[in-house]
């Protein structure tokens, strides 16, 4: 297995900077796996804008980590699951839905469950939703433009999800009590 440094903002190189300084405005630290990430400038500032755009779009931030959180777990990336699984908890979702998803099951809040599961067909079925797919997410009151961001979020989270599995950072000490294998 490679090892990857985990950058801080002072050792980074100078073009992965911003996402460093990113994370640190916004929760206070520069998580392993973004430290890793900034080996590649060009890996880097890729999610920098994805980043900005997802957390900046029509989702509120717990139904942004509903999405984030499905995203790892279908694609069985262990740090971004114990991550997410934290920043959902301090969103306030409600723990037996951070569970059901852990467990490759839906929440039970409506919006929560149609985000969750379009989420995973996307990923599992390579963007190819059936009409069934998209009546049972709009139905649970999102419009059409909605489904696009969705994918947003899911190309998103598929450079951290992927960017984890090959750079394997350690968890983070508050990550500890979220620990997960998939």
């Amino acid at each position: 297995m490679l090892n990857y440094q985990i950058h801080t903002v002072e050792s980074a190189p100078e073009k992965s900077k911003p996402l460093l300084e990113l994370f640190t405005h916004t929760v206070g630290f520069v998580p392993n796996l973004a430290g890793a990430v900034a080996n590649s400038p060009v890996l880097a500032n890729s999610l920098f804008g994805l980043f900005k755009n997802v957390h900046g779009g029509s989702f509120t931030e717990a139904e942004v980590q509903v999405l984030l959180l499905t995203n790892a777990v279908t694609n069985s990336s262990s740090w971004p699951v114990a991550f997410h699984t934290a920043l959902g908890l301090k969103q306030g979702i409600d723990p037996a839905d951070i569970q059901a998803i852990r467990e490759r099951q839906l929440p039970k809040q409506k919006r929560y469950a149609a985000l969750s599961g379009l989420a995973k067909k996307l990923i599992e079925k390579r963007g190819q939703l059936t009409d069934d797919d998209v009546t049972t997410f709009l139905e649970a009151g999102f419009e059409k433009e909605h489904l696009l961001e969705v994918v947003a979020v899911v190309a998103a989270s598929t450079i951290t999800n992927y960017a984890g599995k090959i750079t394997n950072p350690p968890l983070d000490a508050f990550l500890q009590e979220h620990a997960w294998r998939g």
